[in-house]
């Protein structure tokens, strides 16, 4: 009999019940240190005061009206956005997923208004994950993540990861408009693109015109130690997909964009019921005054390069174990030598929770907040996990 939840996730049987900063407690009273902060979504921690405060008096004052009406608290919103990053416009939607529904269409619809339709062909990458929508899954074209739901969506093109010959090979066919990749893969196993690859990435798109899309669900919001992984490089896109961290734990989503790449997008040609609403606006704009604060992101740098250290030890001292680490800021990855699922498994036996990836490794993505001693005291719970799993 199926169960009354649709079974389509393999869950750990962990139920919490609160949370405070980079700890859980569960229904049972145990706590946890939580070094995956809900894949990366909880950035500012759990419960995070300002949040609170903001979203409780939203809350008690108007929840939803849709866009048929201005919403001052998404115009404020939107303009936070455009005033610390290289778009003109922003839509607002409610996961990531639809971010790069929106991404996808802004594309075309670029090449169609400029009478180009036949450049409708989207360039990806191996080991990429852009969500699970019809589109979503095309993009990325895994038999894991495509079987049973053909026909899939035509026009994508996947590309081997940074492969940079086969990209100044494929751009250059008549058909290619778009290409989009994460800076720094999560799913695909904490992956960096090496920072003069999305230089040259960018210079391929300029000299193609096709526009250049990057997903930063992920890797964006603060999590890197930059708010967005691609000012590492120096370089701007044309189209971005943000979520998970610009909510805090609130679900709100975002396309940001250049008016040139935006322009065809004209009243009728998207929209959302619930996207850019005043509860989910009015976190997403006291995030992101938060995380704009000339404090806070080179505390994030000074905690990730305390956490990666420690994270090098553990390497260091248990060979057998880890391989290496990898990843940017707070967003980092432990190679495993063992199945990551053993190793997430021998972490929860020591209260502390972390991401399995692919490749064989496990994501390190504590909040952005995680005070010192959390840091000091996960590192310890993975080293006694790594303890248990070499004996």
């Amino acid at each position: 009999m199926i169960p009354e939840i649709l079974p389509t996730y393999n869950r750990t049987p962990l139920a919490f019940a609160s949370g405070q900063g980079a700890w859980l407690t569960t229904t049972q009273g145990e706590r946890y240190l939580d070094f995956g902060a809900g894949i990366a979504v909880n950035a500012l921690g759990h419960a995070n005061p300002d949040l609170v405060a903001t979203l409780a008096e939203q809350a008690g004052r108007l929840w939803h009206v849709s866009n048929l009406y201005q919403i001052p608290e998404q115009e404020r919103a939107a303009s936070l956005l455009v005033a610390h990053t290289f778009a003109d416009t922003c839509f607002f939607t409610n996961s990531g997923t639809e971010a790069l529904e929106l991404a996808v269409k802004m594309a075309r619809r670029h090449w169609h208004a400029a009478g180009r339709p036949e450049r409708s062909t989207i360039i990806t990458f191996e080991g990429a994950f852009h969500g699970r929508s019809s589109a979503a899954i095309a993009a990325v074209g895994t038999p894991k993540m495509t079987e049973g739901f053909a026909p899939l969506l035509p026009g994508f093109l996947q590309l081997p990861w940074d492969d940079m010959a086969a990209l100044d090979e494929a751009i250059h066919r008549p058909d290619v408009g778009a290409v989009i990749l994460e800076p720094v893969q999560g799913e695909g196993g904490i992956r960096p693109l090496p920072d003069h690859d999305l230089r040259r990435i960018r210079s391929l798109c300029d000299e193609t015109g096709a526009l250049l899309i990057l997903d930063e669900v992920q890797c964006g919001m603060g999590r890197t130690g930059k708010l967005f992984a691609h000012e590492w490089a120096g370089i701007t896109p044309d189209i971005m997909m943000v979520a998970k961290g610009i909510g805090g734990g609130f679900p709100v989503g975002a396309v940001l964009a250049t008016e040139h790449a935006a322009a065809a997008m004209t009243a009728g040609s998207h929209g959302s019921t619930y996207g850019g609403n005043p509860l989910a606006c009015a976190v997403a704009a006291r995030v992101v005054e938060m995380m704009t604060d000339p404090d806070f992101l080179p505390e994030v740098r000074r905690k990730a390069g305390l956490l990666r250290q420690g994270l090098e030890g553990l390497v260091a001292t248990h060979p057998q174990v880890f391989a290496g680490v990898r990843g940017s800021g707070l967003m980092l990855g432990l190679e495993c030598r063992m199945p990551v699922a053993d190793v997430v498994a021998a972490g929860h036996a020591e209260h502390i929770l972390t991401v399995p990836a692919a490749d064989g490794v496990i994501r390190i993505l504590p909040p952005l907040t995680i005070p010192d001693e959390d840091i000091t005291e996960g590192l310890a719970r993975l080293d006694s996990a790594a303890t248990a799993l070499g004996r």
